[in-house]
């Protein structure tokens, strides 16, 4: 399980490190292999390691490509999935396109999501999270499913 949130650097050539903590156990589940792809409702990445992309790109493609919506997810999620490596040295090479669909810069924030990350700019990150807490404060719907974990 991936849990926390990371304050981390990109390099000119569009490298991250992975932090340390996490990186024994990418490892051990999938040979230092992960795949980014957008997240189709945020400007930010998403981050697998290949055993659970797989799972998740097997029920992806399997959905009817005939129906615009599932098309639509098909083609963003699949299209975008881009095979992310980490070296020797622990950093990680993000495409120009990966980069620039979630407007990374130089801060970014890597946020431990259980079974993935998310990669997020970090001025973006910021907002979006105080966003959430506002909307949180103003009594938004929430599903039940949520008001029965007590936190």
């Amino acid at each position: 399980m991936f849990r926390g949130v990371n304050a981390i650097n990109m390099d000119s050539k569009g490298r991250f490190a992975m932090p340390t903590r996490y990186r024994d156990r990418i490892a051990e589940i999938s040979n230092n292999q992960m795949i980014a792809t957008i997240d189709t409702q945020e400007r930010c990445l998403l981050i697998y390691p290949l055993p659970e992309w797989e799972q998740i790109e097997s029920q992806i493609a399997a959905l009817p490509a005939y129906n615009p919506a599932t098309r639509r997810i098909q083609r963003l999620l699949l299209g975008h999935a881009t095979e992310l490596e980490i070296d020797g040295a622990g950093r990680v090479l993000l495409s120009q396109p990966l980069r620039e669909y979630a407007y990374l810069d130089k801060k970014l924030i890597l946020l431990g999501q259980g079974k993935k990350f998310e990669l997020w700019d970090e001025d973006h990150w910021t907002k979006r999270r105080d966003e959430y807490l506002d909307e949180d404060a103003l009594g938004q719907d929430v599903p039940e499913e949520l008001m029965n974990i007590a936190l």
